[in-house]
């Protein structure tokens, strides 16, 4: 768990405009008083500034999903018959946090086991094109690929600016379409960069054209109160384990068109000839538990807070840790870390880092690992157009102490990384 620094620097809780001082967001409480923290189980010994990447389970939710599996366990033979109904349940409630119809939705293990449905059901398209743009999930993007070669098609991508605003976004993708396009792939929020991406006006025109469309929102869930209002679609795919705090192995899919119909598990069982969404309730002997488990850690975050003040202040906390950080570098390095990305996210958001750190992605990874091994901070480094980032995200359990702590005790070694 993360809380108040114990050797590091005093909390700053100012951030200085011309004419005014904007006070740091105030750490959310238990209802005990106790700091939001200590809900989790995350190592007091570390700063845990990345929770977009894997996401953190709550206590509630792990001793849930600890009672279950000790239930499976205990009457195995009584378990498994009767978990088709416990799943019906647990996606009928994730279906009601969504606000979509739970005939709609379906659980799956994460958005990208959701992607892979998708791309296995459609109709072979000899020649086939599938548009992708250069900020997509690269688990994703290599499932599209694997779809074109099936298809003896092609990927095309489209190459969207990172300071794109909607419209110019929209075209983009847009104009990778082409008579040939059999699917269209778009993030709702893009993993590496933080943007949302204009899936209203890209969903309007797929509809328009008969083009189906694939919507990545693996960061969705929970940051959005209700992120699917509106929007056209064929299929929608989203993680609960990241903001909405679920076990990991839980994500919904929804449907949004009669492509449903076509929509089946990775894993052919006993249900394999009900109708969407049933037969993905039924996957043999699979542990369901992370699925039953997750209406836990909605719930809790629910009673806790609210949905809508978490978001509040996750909000309210990226703006001040992305001041203070990005300040921070600029003093070290004489250079603005300053990102103008075009569709900014709440509670994610980029830090330029200084040249030379995180260029690519395997570079990006290394240097997770090395801030993680030397620095104590899990934390998140993506890289866009041969740029590295700090990638800035933040929840409930996060304090201004700890951003306050990052660009105090790390931002210094980043920047002397940067020049040796």
């Amino acid at each position: 768990m993360t809380g108040e620094p114990r050797d590091g620097p005093p909390l700053a809780v100012d951030l200085r405009t011309e004419d005014d001082v904007i006070p740091a967001p105030r750490p959310l409480l238990l209802p005990d008083g106790r700091p939001a923290a200590e809900a989790w189980t995350l190592d007091p010994a570390m700063r845990h500034l990345n929770h977009g990447s894997f996401g953190a389970v709550p206590l509630a939710a792990q001793r849930e999903q600890q009672r279950l599996r000790e239930e499976m366990d205990r009457a195995p033979v009584v378990w498994f018959p009767a978990l088709a109904g416990r799943v019906a349940a647990a996606r009928a409630a994730v279906a009601e946090f969504l606000r979509v119809p739970a005939g709609d939705l379906a659980l799956v293990p994460n958005a990208s086991a959701g992607a892979s449905v998708v791309y296995g059901s459609l109709e072979h398209r000899p020649g086939g094109e599938v548009v992708v743009t250069d900020h997509g999930y690269g688990a994703v993007t290599m499932g599209a690929e694997r779809l074109a070669r099936r298809w003896g098609g092609t990927v095309r991508t489209a190459r969207v600016p990172l300071d794109a605003g909607p419209e110019e976004a929209a075209a983009a993708v847009l104009d990778e379409v082409t008579d040939r396009t059999g699917l269209i792939v778009l993030d709702h929020i893009t993993s590496a960069t933080a943007r949302w991406m204009p899936v209203e006006a890209v969903g309007a025109a797929a509809r328009e054209r008969g083009i189906p469309l694939l919507i990545d929102g693996a960061h969705v869930p929970g940051l959005a109160e209700d992120p699917l209002a509106g929007l056209r679609f064929d299929v929608w795919v989203g993680n609960l384990h990241k903001f909405g705090c679920a076990p990991r192995g839980a994500a919904a899919l929804v449907a949004g068109s009669e492509l449903r119909h076509r929509l089946h598990p990775l894993i052919d069982s006993w249900a394999a000839r009900e109708p969407f969404p049933e037969r993905f309730d039924t996957q043999g002997t699979v542990d369901a538990t992370g699925y039953l488990a997750a209406p836990a850690a909605l719930d809790f975050v629910e009673r806790t807070w609210g949905w809508k003040a978490a978001r509040d202040y996750l909000g309210e906390l990226a703006d001040h840790a992305e001041r203070i950080v990005g300040e921070a570098f600029a003093e070290v390095t004489g250079a603005s870390a300053a990102v103008d990305v075009g569709m900014p996210v709440s509670a994610l958001r980029l830090v330029r880092l200084p040249d030379g750190l995180a260029p690519d992605r395997p570079a990006a990874d290394a240097l997770r690992d090395r801030v993680a091994a030397e620095l104590g901070v899990e934390a998140a480094f993506t890289s866009f157009g041969g740029t590295g980032y700090l990638r800035l995200s933040t929840h409930v359990y996060n304090t201004p102490a700890d951003y306050a702590y990052f660009a105090e005790h790390c931002v210094p070694v980043l920047a002397a990384w940067a020049r040796g």
